[in-house]
């Protein structure tokens, strides 16, 4: 374990990061054996390992340095904000306002903008031998977004094998806030060879988003039944992959599915992985009302930590509020926007059977 953790700082945090300082990286350990590691850029997951016959399975993938970490554009493993997924041409209206953030994905806005969270040095505020707490400071403007913002994020690795996320975030402007993580699942392990499109995947969503060219929501919830993106039954990622045009537009699945209201308790399953071999499997419980599945349609050639990976290496489930909601009133509660004096407030759990 020791030499994995050697492994993983030396990787990360022996050369500087986006401002010029090294990465400081937290390690936490059940009392399974069960591993997570973060870094304070991005407050990333950055490992996350399972003790399976005497081997330990690396099921996230990340970068192989933090020179390499810093050229990616897949997010791997960090808290992706203010605003997770994307903003049609960075534009939406706040209090009759109208602002612009920044574009960095085609004419739109991805995951906060051109200098998201992911790329911001996060303060660790308080850790133990299973919970670290991170916490960043956005003033106003940053990105191009209204007011002043505090966000905590605390994750916590259990003795039930589950590492919890809780958000917590404050603004004193009305303004979009949208936090996820955008880590990458392989649960048959990051060096396998296995695809995503291998796993079995159960989503207890009736609705699922349909976008358009640029991957923004149409603004219609589509019933998932009869269609190429109805899980809910677990079914094999690949056996329906790309058959439809709502999934050809994104390359395979990038989609937002609406969770049914009685899943995102916190305790009940809202969405279940299972690796191709059945060994392990990954519950996912929520308090947001729906999940970005994404299948890992732009990941090819990007270097990772035991290989280049290739189409489909990983997947991500993240868990958030509507893509675009700012600009989609008819939407409601889903649309994102917190309210000033509001408290922003919402658990995701990754808990692992093996």
């Amino acid at each position: 374990m020791k030499t994995y953790f050697a492994q993983l700082e030396q990787a990360m945090a022996q050369t500087s990061s986006f401002d010029g300082q090294t990465a400081k990286i937290i390690h936490l350990t059940n009392a399974h054996g069960m591993t997570a590691s973060f870094m304070d850029i991005g407050a990333t997951w950055l490992s996350c390992t399972l003790p399976i016959e005497g081997q330990r399975r690396e099921v996230l993938l990340r970068s192989p340095t933090m020179a390499e970490h810093m050229k990616q554009d897949a997010y791997f493993g960090a808290v992706v904000g203010r605003f997770a997924n994307r903003i049609a041409k960075g534009q939406f209206a706040v209090d009759g306002k109208r602002y612009q953030v920044g574009i960095n994905n085609g004419d739109n806005s991805l995951h906060g903008g051109v200098e998201g969270f992911d790329k911001k040095r996060w303060t660790v505020v308080e850790r133990s031998a299973n919970q670290v707490v991170f916490a960043l400071h956005s003033q106003d403007g940053d990105q191009g977004y209204p007011g002043n913002l505090d966000v905590k994020v605390t994750y916590t690795l259990t003795d039930a094998n589950e590492l919890s996320i809780a958000y917590e975030a404050h603004t004193d402007q009305t303004c979009p806030v949208n936090l996820t993580n955008h880590a990458y699942f392989n649960l048959a392990g990051e060096a396998s060879g296995a695809k995503s499109l291998d796993h079995m995947l159960q989503l207890n969503a009736d609705y699922y988003l349909p976008t358009d060219a640029g991957l923004i929501p149409t603004g219609e919830q589509k019933p998932v039944l009869g269609t190429s993106f109805d899980f809910m039954q677990p079914k094999r990622i690949g056996e329906e992959f790309l058959t439809e045009p709502d999934q050809q537009t994104a390359g395979g699945y990038d989609h937002a599915f609406v969770f049914k209201p009685e899943v995102t308790d916190g305790i009940s399953a809202a969405a279940v992985l299972i690796a191709p071999k059945e060994d392990v499997t990954m519950t996912v419980l929520t308090t947001k009302p729906a999940i970005q599945f994404y299948s890992g349609n732009f990941l090819a050639g990007t270097p990772g930590a035991s290989k280049t990976y290739q189409l489909y290496d990983g997947l991500a489930l993240e868990t958030q509020y509507f893509p675009d909601g700012p600009n989609k009133p008819e939407w409601g509660l889903n649309n994102g926007v917190l309210s000033s004096g509001d408290c922003y407030q919402h658990q995701t759990v990754y808990q692992f059977e093996f």
